[in-house]
This record gives C-alpha cells, sequence and structure tokens, in this order.
C-alpha cells in the first residue's frame, strides 16, 4: 500500500477526514472484503477505534457493509462516491457565502450590491437528495408543484430524516399535485405509516388547468427543479432573489385555481 498512502492520505485530508480513515480504506481496496477483526489487523487500527471510523467511511459512502451468517462483511466503496463528500463541501462553501452576504447586510447597511445568481447541478440518487437536505434550511415558506411524491425514491430511513428535520425547524409547506402524485401516495402509505410534515397544506391542480411534469421547489433565494423519471435522475437549483420572487407569483396564480384533495387527512401528501 505505500506506493498509493501519500495522494490518498492528502486528498481525504483536504475532505477533512482522518488519515486513519485512509489506511482503513487502502486496507479495504488491497485485501478486498473481510470481517472487522480482519480490517483492524491489515489497516494497523485497534477494534475499538475501527468501529468510529466505520461510521464514518459508511456516513460518507465508503464503506458497503454486508451480512454473511449474522456476520458483518466490510468491502470498499467505488472511489467515485467521493464526489458525495465534495458535494456537500460545495453545499457548505454556498452556506458561508450566503451568512457572509447577511453579515454584510448587517454590518454594512449603506452598500449597494446587485444579487449573485448561482446554478447548481445534481445528479445520481444522493444528489437529489443533497436538494432536498438543503430544504430543511429555509428559513421562510416552501412552495412546491410536486410531479410524485419523494418517498418513494430516496427511501424510507431518509425521507424520516427529513421531515424530522423539517419539523424541528418548524417549516411550512404549500404544495400543488397532480393525480399522478395522488397515486404515488396511495401506494406508498398502502404500506407505511411514517411520520408526517406538521406544516403542510395541498391543493390539486387538474391536468386540464397545468400539466405537472416535474418538480419545482421554492424556499428563500432558490428554485431548485428535479426530475426523477426513467432513470435520468438530476436537479438543478437556481440561487437568485428575483427569480425566486417571479416563481412565487407563478405559484400563487396556480394556487387559486387548485381544488381540496380528495380524502385529504386519510393519506395526506406531508412530503413536499
Amino acid at each position: 500500500m505505500s506506493g498509493d498512502i501519500s495522494p490518498m492520505h492528502e486528498y481525504f485530508a483536504k475532505l477533512g477526514l482522518e488519515p486513519e480513515i485512509a489506511d482503513t480504506y487502502l486496507a479495504l481496496n488491497a485485501y478486498g472484503p473481510q470481517s472487522l477483526l480482519q480490517l483492524a489487523r491489515n489497516a494497523k487500527i485497534e477494534r475499538t477505534r475501527l468501529y468510529r471510523l466505520i461510521d464514518t467511511l459508511t456516513d460518507s459512502h465508503l464503506v458497503e457493509i454486508e451480512t454473511y451468517d449474522k456476520r458483518k462483511i466490510y468491502k470498499a466503496a467505488p472511489i467515485s462516491n467521493l464526489q458525495i463528500l465534495i458535494t456537500r463541501k460545495e453545499q457548505e462553501i454556498r452556506d458561508l457565502q450566503r451568512d457572509f452576504l447577511a453579515l454584510q447586510d448587517t454590518f454594512q447597511p449603506q452598500t449597494l450590491h446587485s444579487p449573485l445568481t448561482h446554478v447548481q447541478f445534481y445528479r445520481g440518487n444522493e444528489g437529489v437528495k443533497q436538494m432536498f437536505w438543503n430544504q430543511t434550511k429555509a428559513r421562510n415558506e416552501t412552495l412546491s408543484i410536486l410531479y410524485e411524491n419523494m418517498q418513494n425514491k430516496t427511501n424510507l430511513a431518509f425521507f424520516e430524516r427529513w421531515v424530522a428535520r423539517c419539523n424541528q425547524n418548524e417549516l411550512r409547506f404549500r404544495s400543488l399535485v397532480g393525480e399522478h402524485f395522488l397515486a404515488t401516495q396511495r401506494d406508498w402509505y398502502a404500506d407505511h405509516d411514517n411520520e408526517k410534515l406538521r406544516f403542510w397544506e395541498g391543493r390539486l391542480l387538474p391536468g386540464t388547468t397545468f400539466h405537472i411534469t416535474h418538480s419545482t421547489i421554492t424556499y428563500d433565494d432558490v428554485v431548485a427543479y428535479y426530475n426523477w423519471q426513467n432513470g435520468e435522475i438530476f436537479g438543478i437549483e437556481v440561487y437568485n432573489q428575483e427569480i425566486a420572487n417571479a416563481q412565487r407569483h407563478f405559484f400563487e396564480m396556480l394556487w387559486s385555481l387548485g381544488t381540496a384533495i380528495p380524502g385529504h387527512g386519510e393519506h395526506a401528501v406531508h412530503e413536499e
């Protein structure tokens, strides 16, 4: 492993990962799938400390865990999963930039500046899930036009985590949905009874009024579009206050044309 240690350690350090994370990942790549005891020996890391490192590797999507005869086997995930960490870092930079602008407005109110426009692209399941997680930081009401529910795509664990954070932050939602969305909701809640958004209001938008083909979400100065159909998974966030305001105006026009959702309460949308 000695020939690969330096660049791997250097890059992992830039991502904020400990050197032992690189040691563990290198051991998994060098020796293949292995038990925790084998991994501790090959990575030269104390087993009790390795338990915590495995949690970090799992959260970073760098390790995959399989169970054989009630015994856990660990194997290295594709190195391309580092893109997920890079996306997180990019989000942290955007959050810092937005906080900086807020501070600048507070301490230099006399300074005039044009709003910055930033466009962020996402691809794959993890990319779109990152978009959903970004919403949990919204400061104002979230408005959405939804093609289908998100939990069918993100899985239950992520959805419940997302709902819990939204409820913790007391986020408010209004959503316009079509018949296709309601069908995905009926299918989901036929087999699930999970936590729901506390502050949600929805209306049905008939296809004859407006045909919904993808999902659009607006909050603060962000307009987000995502598509999760036919194997094509991507999303776009546009950060621009004027564009967000225009989208809100468009939403309110459609909202006035919406009707009550049939059976709301029994299969409430509660999704975002």
